[in-house]
């Protein structure tokens, strides 16, 4: 059975988690949100987008092996602006399979929210 890798594990006083879990050549990476939350929905969806980039070049991959994509959006009326954002970024000969749905987010200035599965 292959090593279970865990990357940046949390410390309480929040949730106990790995931003990022690789076993074998797969690689699990937990809702990321943006630091700052200041920003509108684009200004969010980038820096996740640099947090995913960072975490799975840390696991010994890219956006270009992305299987999954999940996305938590507070406001589907800003649906547009996050998906601009995304394509931008996306690997177009790679895309993944997605799925984007509006949602309460666990603080009322996250804007967004994007838990991404990718092989090695």
């Amino acid at each position: 059975m292959p090593d279970i890798r865990r990357i940046d594990i949390t410390q309480p006083p929040g949730p106990r988690m790995s931003r990022a879990v690789v076993r074998g050549d797969m690689v699990y990476l937990a809702g990321l949100t943006a630091s700052d939350t200041s920003q509108d929905v684009q200004g969010q969806t980038r820096q996740v987008l640099e947090k995913i980039d960072h975490y799975l070049r840390e696991a010994g991959t890219n956006k270009s092996n992305l299987l999954t994509a999940n996305l938590w959006i507070k406001d589907m009326a800003l649906f547009s602006q996050m998906n601009a954002v995304w394509n931008e970024w996306v690997d177009p000969q790679n895309p993944p399979c997605r799925a984007c749905v509006r949602a309460d987010l666990a603080r009322p200035e996250v804007l967004v929210e994007i838990m991404v599965t990718a092989a090695k």
